[in-house]
C-alpha cells in the first residue's frame, strides 16, 4: 500500500508539471517581444529574448534567430551578426538525439526533441548576417558569407532538397554580393542558380541579360536577349562612372505556427498579415522614374516556403505522433498492470502533455522586396514609405536618410515593416 502510495504522490506531481508545460509554449514566450518590436520598443523586446537566447538548451537556436533579427531591427548590427554567427555553428553541430530524448518525445511532445530549423532558415542566417555587413559597408565580410550560402547549397543539393527549402533570396543576395565586388562571373552564376530555383522572381530577367554582358559571356547574353524581348537595357547598368542604391525591404511577419483546429497534436501555419505590402523610395531632386519614385519588387515569399515545408513534412509529423500515441499506450498499459489507477491517471498526463511543436524562426519576414536604382556619384536624401494594397503610402511608416553614393560601387540599406 506505501509503494501504491509514493507512486501515486509521484504521478501525481508529474501530472500537475505536465499541465503547467501546456502554457509554456514557444509562441507564448515570444509573443510580448514580437509587439514590443511593433510598437518601435526595441530595448524591451531585447529584454525579453536575450535570457531566452543565452539558455543552453535544446530549444537555444529558435531563441538566437529571434534575437539576432531583433538585434538587426534596432540597429545594433555588431551584436546581431554575432548571435547569428553563435546560430549557425549551432545549427551545424551533427544532429544527435539521446534516446530518453526520443523517448521522451514520444511520450510527451516534439518540443521534447532539439530544435534543429528547417533548410530555408539555416540558409537565411548567412543572408542576415550578409544583409547586416552589407548595411555596414563591410563588402568583404559579405562575401564571405555569400561563399558559406554556395558551401550550404551544394551540401543541400546533394541532400536532394526542393526548390522552396533552397531560398532563392539568399541566391540572389549572394549575386548582388558578388555584382557588388565585381566578380561578374560569380555573380551571373548566382543570379542563374537563383533563375532556376524561382524564375518568377521581377527583375531576374534584367540581371541575366546585364550579368551575362557584364561578364563577357556574349553568346549567353544573346540567348538571354531572344528569351526576354521585352527587357530594355538601361545604358546605365553598364557606365562604370555610376553606382548602385539598394534597398532590401522585410516586409511584415511570416505566418505563425498554432496548433492545428483538427487535431492540437500538430501544428499549422497561419498567415500573419501586414498594413504594409510594399515599400516606395523617393529621392530628393532626382528626376528619373517621373518623380513618382520606385516601388520594391517581391524577391522572396517566405510565407510560401515555411507553408509548403510544414506541407511536406507532415507526413513525418504525423508517424511522429501516431507512434506517440501508442508508446502513450504500452507505458500506460505496464503501469495499469501493477495499479489500475496509476495507470489510468498516467495516460491522462501524458496526453495532456502532448502538444504540437510551435517552434519556428518567427520574426522572419512574410516577403523579401527589392529597390533597385542606378544613380550618378553623390549624396542623395532619399525618403522610405510603406505602401497600403492599394498602392497609397501609409505617412506613419518611413525611413528618412542621407546616402553616398560612389562610382562603380553599390549603397545598401536594410528596412524592416511590420
Amino acid at each position: 500500500m506505501l509503494n501504491s502510495s509514493k507512486r501515486l504522490t509521484a504521478l501525481v506531481g508529474l501530472f500537475f508539471v505536465f499541465t503547467s508545460l501546456g502554457c509554456a509554449t514557444y509562441q507564448g514566450k515570444i509573443g510580448g517581444a514580437r509587439q514590443s518590436l511593433e510598437r518601435g520598443e526595441y530595448q524591451k523586446a531585447l529584454d525579453d529574448l536575450e535570457p531566452l537566447a543565452s539558455t543552453d538548451n535544446r530549444d537555444q537556436l529558435v531563441y538566437l534567430l529571434d534575437y539576432g533579427t531583433a538585434l538587426q531591427v534596432a540597429g545594433r548590427l555588431d551584436e546581431s551578426n554575432k548571435t547569428f554567427m553563435k546560430a549557425d555553428r549551432l545549427a551545424d553541430l551533427v544532429d544527435y538525439h539521446s534516446l530518453s530524448k526520443i523517448s521522451g518525445s514520444l511520450i510527451l511532445n516534439e518540443e521534447m526533441s532539439q530544435y534543429k530549423g528547417d533548410t530555408f532558415e539555416k540558409i537565411f542566417i548567412n543572408a542576415y548576417i550578409a544583409m547586416n555587413f552589407l548595411e555596414m559597408g563591410k563588402l568583404d565580410d559579405a562575401l564571405v558569407e555569400a561563399r558559406r550560402i554556395n558551401e550550404k547549397y551544394l551540401k543541400y543539393r546533394s541532400d536532394e532538397k526542393k526548390n522552396f527549402e533552397m531560398n532563392s533570396f539568399s541566391k540572389y543576395l549572394s549575386a548582388l554580393i558578388w555584382e557588388a565586388n565585381r566578380n561578374y562571373d560569380d555573380a551571373y552564376i548566382a543570379y542563374q542558380e537563383a533563375y532556376k530555383i524561382d524564375p518568377s522572381i521581377p527583375m531576374l530577367q534584367e540581371d541575366l541579360i546585364r550579368s551575362a554582358k557584364n561578364a563577357r559571356r556574349m553568346d549567353t547574353y544573346k540567348d538571354w536577349k531572344k528569351k526576354f524581348p521585352s527587357v530594355v537595357e538601361n545604358p546605365n547598368w553598364y557606365d562604370k562612372q555610376y553606382g548602385e542604391l539598394v534597398i532590401l525591404h522585410q516586409q511584415g511577419w511570416g505566418p505563425r505556427k498554432m496548433p492545428a483546429q483538427n487535431e492540437y497534436r500538430l501544428p499549422e501555419l497561419i498567415p500573419t498579415r501586414s498594413n504594409v505590402t510594399k515599400s516606395l523610395l523617393m529621392i530628393e531632386g532626382e528626376s528619373v522614374g517621373s518623380g513618382q519614385g520606385y516601388l520594391s519588387k517581391e524577391v522572396y515569399d517566405v510565407e510560401q516556403a515555411a507553408m509548403q515545408t510544414l506541407k511536406e513534412d507532415y507526413g513525418i509529423l504525423i508517424a511522429k505522433r501516431v507512434a506517440g500515441i501508442a508508446t502513450k499506450a504500452v507505458v500506460s498499459d505496464q503501469i495499469a498492470q501493477q495499479d489500475k489507477t496509476l495507470g489510468q491517471l498516467a495516460w491522462i498526463a501524458m496526453n495532456i502533455a502532448d502538444r504540437a511543436d510551435l517552434r519556428q524562426w518567427s520574426f522572419l519576414p512574410q516577403t523579401i522586396q527589392l529597390i533597385r536604382v542606378p544613380l550618378k556619384p553623390g549624396k542623395y536624401k532619399i525618403k522610405l514609405l510603406g505602401t497600403d494594397e492599394a498602392g497609397r503610402p501609409i505617412t506613419n511608416v518611413s525611413l528618412e536618410r542621407e546616402v553616398e553614393v560612389k562610382a562603380g560601387t553599390k549603397k545598401f540599406v536594410v528596412w524592416r515593416t511590420f
